[in-house]
């Protein structure tokens, strides 16, 4: 199961993926978006303008990510399949095509940062949130090949 470009017919299933991925992770994160809301970035805004590639599972999508311009936007992976190496096959993807990357994560969520950090992305800077919808306190990472 490598990552298939997404397709978009897609775009419902990522953002279900999306919001119940971020929720179960971030119990208690302020809900700023509707689910149309939501839909409507991945359909309109996210397909259209970022790689995205996604994988299928027996039971529907299991794993999305998309990255444009050297920023991994988005890497999310159903709760009900952590471990199995979908979001590493995904995030090997983006490596390889943009060579260098950057994110953000928020700090409380220690599974995605461990999983950043195994594989690379280094600490450049830490918020208080402020600068992010959410308002919850994050962390940028970065890598490259030279790391």
């Amino acid at each position: 199961m490598s990552g298939r470009p997404a397709r978009p017919e897609d775009a419902p299933a990522i953002a279900a993926l999306h919001r119940l991925s971020l929720f179960t992770a971030m119990p208690g994160l302020a809900d700023i978006h509707t689910p149309e809301e939501d839909l409507a970035y991945f359909r309109d805004v996210l397909l259209p303008a970022q790689t995205v590639r996604v994988i299928d599972g027996e039971t529907g999508l299991i794993a999305y990510a998309a990255w444009a311009e050297g920023w991994l936007n988005h890497l999310y992976v159903h709760p009900d399949h952590p471990g199995e190496g979908h979001g590493s096959r995904l995030l090997a993807l983006a490596m390889a095509e943009a060579g260098a990357l950057q994110l953000w994560a928020f700090q409380r969520n220690a599974r995605a940062r461990a999983f950043y950090e195994a594989r690379g992305f280094t600490v450049v800077r830490l918020t208080d949130g402020s600068g992010n919808e959410e308002q919850e306190p994050d962390v940028l990472y970065a890598w490259s090949r030279q790391d």
